[in-house]
């Protein structure tokens, strides 16, 4: 499944570098979506965010294997990139635009793969009661729209910020951005705020 992925993906080494607005890894965005979203908004569970006590990265081991010589990391690097190089299963070139911010680069070390949900707001979500097993599952989900190859630049300034603190500069994102928050808190049933439910709710309400 990861070689075909990735073998997709450098496959269509002749394209240009993704619309800046338009969602990365091939994820389609449903004209009904705003509406849809907000019916998932409306069963999550609003609490107070819990302490950070105990917290540790390590306790969401991430970037697993996904193939030979291949982690994840890679396989989200190539999915999101066109022209990709790689060495053996390790992605070292091709072509990237953020959908935060729009910058456009080829050089993998200014991508970081961002986690839409971070993980220190999932620790505060609810995250903090699971295994490392299943926190390692969300740290390197591939199924959920969890994973992302962003600019370093609007990943470091995202943070653990949840959207009530942090939004994309590139506003034609938030519709999506929005949508894909949504659907990872409830597939893992992770709890939101009374303001990032609000902030949600306005961001839904730039899909058109």
């Amino acid at each position: 499944m990861v070689a075909a992925v990735v073998a997709a993906a450098c496959g269509a080494g002749g394209d240009d570098p993704a619309d800046p607005a338009a969602p990365p890894g091939g994820v389609s965005v449903d004209p009904n979506a705003g509406g849809n979203a907000l019916a998932s908004l409306s069963t999550l569970k609003v609490a107070a965010e819990r302490p950070m006590t105990g917290y540790t990265r390590e306790k969401f081991p991430h970037w697993n294997k996904a193939g030979s010589n291949c982690d994840v990391r890679d396989t989200v690097l190539a999915r999101d990139g066109k022209n990709i190089k790689l060495s053996g299963c390790n992605v070292t070139g091709g072509d990237w635009s953020s959908v935060y911010d729009g910058l456009k680069t080829s050089d993998p070390l200014k991508i970081d793969i961002d986690h839409m949900v971070p993980l220190a707001n999932a620790w505060r979500s609810g995250a903090d009661e699971w295994t490392n097993e299943k926190r390692s599952a969300f740290a390197n989900d591939l199924e959920r729209p969890q994973l992302f190859a962003v600019s370093a630049t609007s990943n470091r300034s995202k943070g653990d910020q949840n959207p009530a603190q942090w939004k994309p500069p590139n506003k034609d994102y938030w519709c999506t951005y929005a949508q894909q928050w949504i659907t990872v808190k409830t597939y893992w049933k992770l709890t939101v705020t009374t303001a990032e439910k609000t902030a949600l709710t306005d961001m839904l309400g730039t899909c058109v």
